[in-house]
């Protein structure tokens, strides 16, 4: 979901999800307060912000000037989780989300049209949630993409079995012109977009866990110079350190949404 269409300095045209689709294009928080949610996030990561044209409801957070990611305060309005979630290209939001239903997934919200484009969030059979969007992407899409401090990881509890519903929905490894890459490395199924590791899906997780962390769900991650920093700061600031290793934190927001924070710049 692009939150908005601005394009990075030096770009003029856009190119749309009927032309890349399947790979992730965006990461988006919901939240409950905008404002706390822009101070948290700041002195964890040094984001800057900038207003977004869906209105006032909605943020684009900056890392270095580059979009990093967007902020809507409407889990409250759409009653829903806070959380993060990614959201991957495809050519038709409503053939994504009838797609995860006739698979037995569910649809939270959407499809709706958030001009240019549609978006809709939806969760796949074993409870994670993710978005799809349609519509304009920046034109310097592939650059801002490798740009991107971040990545995300699908905790699973079968990650085969999430790759065979990921690409019938989202079409990996159709053999179309730009589809996503299917692989198996390491013990994880690894999905690549134009050679470029985009992200990664491992078996594990526990359906009925009582720790959210534990559950199915795709986990986003964030690159940062001092990750030792950027935990002391999220508890500072309201946030709370769920597990620290070298290199590596998952960390809590104040309004509740994990994410991580790594050091690591391989994908």
């Amino acid at each position: 979901m692009n939150h908005d269409t601005t394009s990075p300095a030096g770009a003029t045209d856009r190119l749309t999800t009927r032309s890349v689709f399947g790979a992730p294009c965006w990461v988006s928080l919901t939240s409950r307060d905008l404002k706390a949610t822009e101070e948290f996030y700041s002195a964890v990561l040094g984001w800057q912000w900038r207003p977004a044209r869906l209105g006032d409801s909605f943020r684009i957070a900056l890392a270095d000037g580059a979009p990093v990611a967007g902020i809507a305060a409407v889990a409250t309005m759409w009653q829903m989780a806070v959380a993060w979630t990614p959201y991957f290209a495809v050519a038709s939001a409503d053939q994504a989300a009838g797609r995860v239903q006739e698979r037995g997934g569910t649809s939270a919200v959407g499809p709706i049209s958030l001009p240019p484009g549609r978006a809709a969030l939806l969760a796949d059979r074993d409870g994670a949630t993710f978005g799809v969007w349609e519509g304009e992407l920046f034109t310097d899409w592939e650059t801002w993409r490798r740009a991107q401090p971040a990545f995300i990881r699908l905790h699973t509890r079968d990650a085969f079995d999430a790759a065979i519903f990921y690409g019938e929905v989202l079409d990996w490894a159709s053999g179309r012109p730009g589809a996503c890459e299917v692989g198996y490395e390491g013990g994880e199924v690894v999905l690549r977009s134009n050679g470029d590791v985009v992200a990664r899906i491992e078996s594990g997780a526990l359906e009925a866990a009582p720790d959210p962390t534990i559950r199915p769900h795709w986990q986003v991650h964030f690159f940062a110079a001092d990750v030792a920093a950027c935990a002391r700061a999220a508890e500072l600031h309201g946030g709370s350190v769920l597990s620290e290793a070298a290199g590596e934190a998952v960390l809590r927001d104040p309004d509740g949404a994990p994410f991580t924070v790594t050091a690591r710049r391989g994908r």
